[in-house]
């Protein structure tokens, strides 16, 4: 019996060792304390968490973890504690040594003695501080998507509402409805991939021209810029008019066309900054050739004379004569491009006016 005891006494040190090193190692803070929330152990984690070194905490009141106003917690979980409890987890906030909060996920389990009396609780902490800052950013994303989606639905009942009246044969009312629509999706797409951040004006182009081909008679020029979701929308919506009037009737209608798209940045009249954007085509005049001289005032000279340049603060003028057409868009910088870090960026809250 000797020999087992002297046997015995050795494995049950070695496993105390063992349970030691666990609880120091552990990346989660590992807190004891007596029915008196008096803090009796105070592991690596809990120093890396809260701040206070062991030979600061051990001896103290838990309290001194504890915001005001969530003390009476204390006083909950000592009863809990007292009657044999396992307290499951739970999300509150505690406070670090240098004053600052942390949100955390508790789970407090009873300590008994070798005669099985409780006389303490063990406290497991884990910080959840990023995980409540990702589901933060998780609601106020779902805010954004949804301020989005209602706005593209109130785009597109106004698109349907305007192509109608413009419109007798229902077929081409589809193929209408349905190519400005599928516009609208390209410049959501941009958006989506750069979490809604803006889009580059030169991809915007590159995108609503795509469908229509001919990329070796077009020309971009013009420095980097990242538009603002509103500018991307709404100039989205009218390089997709002139792309498809230009198929139709214009520079990409034929081998023979050219297409120029420009755009600068320069002081305006009030001397703030401005862009000026063109759009400038030139197209050979054939006998008999179909064109569009302006006299019917349709859905996409809406877009171009009112809707882009109101939506962006700016103006804008169309011309037509035979074998060219430009449209030129002035605008303040600040209502296109994506502003500095910190800046707020403005939204559209309100339909589009599509009306002449």
């Amino acid at each position: 019996m000797t020999e087992l005891a002297n046997i015995d006494g050795p494995i049950e040190i070695a496993a105390d060792a063992r349970l030691a090193a666990i609880v120091d190692s552990s990346f989660d803070a590992i807190i004891s304390k007596d029915l008196n929330s008096i803090i009796t152990s105070w592991n690596g984690a809990a120093q890396r968490m809260f701040g206070y070194a062991a030979g600061e905490a051990v001896g103290r009141s838990v309290l001194m973890l504890i915001p005001d106003h969530l003390r009476d917690e204390e006083a909950d979980i000592i009863g809990r504690v007292r009657n044999g409890e396992v307290v499951a987890s739970y999300e509150t906030i505690r406070r670090r040594k240098d004053g600052g909060f942390i949100a955390v996920s508790l789970t407090i389990s009873p300590i008994r003695n070798a005669s099985g009396e409780i006389i303490g609780a063990s406290k497991i902490a884990r910080d959840i501080t990023a995980t409540r800052e990702s589901e933060r950013r998780i609601r106020l994303l779902l805010r954004e998507v949804n301020h989005r989606v209602k706005n593209q639905f109130a785009v597109i009942l106004s698109m349907i509402r305007e192509t109608s009246k413009r419109s007798t044969d229902p077929r081409e009312f589809e193929e209408l409805i349905r190519s400005r629509i599928m516009a609208l999706s390209r410049s959501h797409d941009l958006l989506v991939n750069s979490d809604w951040a803006g889009a580059s004006l030169f991809d915007l182009v590159q995108e609503q021209l795509k469908p229509f081909g001919r990329e070796e008679q077009v020309s971009l020029s013009g420095p980097l810029l990242t538009l603002q979701p509103n500018a991307v929308q709404n100039l989205g919506m009218a390089f997709h008019e002139l792309g498809t009037n230009s198929s139709k009737y214009g520079a990409l209608a034929g081998d023979a066309g050219r297409l120029e798209i420009t755009w600068q940045i320069g002081n305006g009249v009030s001397g703030k900054r401005e862009i000026h954007l063109v759009w400038d085509e030139t197209m050979p005049v054939y006998e008999g050739s179909r064109r569009d001289d302006g006299t019917r005032k349709g859905f996409g000279t809406v877009v171009l004379e009112r809707v882009a340049p109101q939506s962006l603060n700016g103006s804008a003028v169309l011309e037509r004569s035979p074998g060219h057409l430009s449209w030129s868009l002035t605008a303040p910088l600040e209502s296109i491009v994506v502003p500095p870090l910190g800046a707020e960026i403005p939204t559209a809250d309100t339909e589009p006016s599509f009306s002449p």
